[in-house]
């Protein structure tokens, strides 16, 4: 038993051995890295393919877009101004007509009434003091002033209400079907931006140290290090909506100030008329950091925000829209896609 049982041995181990060879024969034979790793000389097509590589590299460098340099802001626009006693400078409708009615409607009527009930006082003092009236007048009642100050008060708050009213209208107005989709999620301590639409995932946003701030010649406590980037003069819907607890997502210079609530999305619509950079602050109580999640909107010229949608991955307008645009582009994908579901299926 001994003898054949060796014998087997040694047949196994012979055969081993050729199906070794076979096997690093083949890998020779298809493989040039593994040939010049045993010895072989490389093949004549791999010395030349290493540069033409690297010059494809270099080539696609050379083409690559420059990185896009930040806007720089501009002093007292899009930011509190020292000394300032009113709102900010706006740069959306809504935002300059709630300005007029703060400016040009509310400030005249409080400023005649204060002036007014100042006079009446000073009046009354003067006119009833003791040493020039010994004797008070009985008079109890007096039906012409009793309607002037019913009716007077009514007129105003009428002639307030009206604006008031239609102000509060445009600033709930729906947003148009081609507005642009953003999506802001309050985190404790810092803002999420998307675009749903357009294919760009949720940039982070957070506020910058102070001397870093400093060194990009933005405001201290508002400088942040992903703005939420906007294009100018085109139509912006926001769905604000929070992760954890209750914010509230506030630029004053575009008039938007809106509650961020954790299960609930709250839309707010407007357009930037002219292209800056501009400043915001969370406007809710938040927990310790509340005062530390600045918001940083940089406004674009439309090309430049297409442009930029591009370098983030993503595109400027919906998956519909481009195939209506470009119908040659949809009848080119078609093909693909409809190849890929019997692969699929296959599998």
């Amino acid at each position: 038993m001994r003898p054949k049982a060796a014998e087997l041995r040694g047949k196994i181990e012979t055969l081993m051995k050729m199906v070794k060879s076979l096997f690093l024969a083949g890998m020779l034979a298809f493989s040039p890295a593994i040939a010049s790793a045993q010895g072989a000389a490389p093949a004549p097509d791999a010395a030349v393919a290493a540069p033409a590589e690297a010059g494809t590299e270099s080539a696609l460098a050379a083409e690559a877009p420059p990185a896009r340099e930040a806007m720089k802001p501009v002093e007292g626009i899009g930011m509190p101004k020292s000394g300032e006693v009113t709102f900010q400078e706006q740069f959306t409708d809504t935002g300059e007509y709630a300005r007029w009615i703060h400016d040009g409607v509310l400030l005249p009527i409080i400023t005649l009434i204060s002036l007014f009930v100042l006079a009446l006082l000073v009046w009354v003092i003067v006119r009833y003091r003791r040493s020039a009236n010994p004797e008070p007048s009985k008079t109890s009642h007096h039906t012409l002033i009793e309607v002037i100050w019913t009716l007077v008060p009514v007129l105003i708050l009428v002639g307030i209400a009206i604006p008031s009213i239609d102000l509060l209208a445009r600033q709930y107005k729906p947003a148009p079907e081609d507005a642009l989709t953003v999506k802001v999620t309050g985190y404790q301590w810092y803002w999420g931006y998307e675009y749903p639409d357009n294919g760009v995932s949720e940039i982070v946003s957070n506020m910058l140290p102070k001397e870093e701030a400093a060194k990009r010649g933005e405001p201290e406590l508002l400088a942040v290090d992903n703005r939420l980037v906007l294009p100018a003069g085109r139509p912006i819907k926001m769905l604000i909506t929070a992760a954890d607890v209750i914010h509230s997502f506030s630029v004053p210079a575009l008039w938007v100030k809106e509650d961020a609530v954790p299960g609930r999305i709250n839309e707010k619509s407007f357009t930037i008329e002219k292209p800056g950079v501009y400043y915001g602050q969370c406007s809710e109580l938040c927990g310790a950091r509340h005062g530390f999640m600045p918001i940083a909107i940089e406004a674009l010229p439309p090309a430049e925000f297409d442009a930029w949608l591009a370098q983030q991955g993503g595109h400027a307008k919906g998956a519909e829209a481009v195939a209506e645009a470009d119908p040659a582009a949809a009848e080119a994908a078609a093909p693909a896609e409809n190849a890929a579901e019997p692969a699929a299926a296959t599998n």
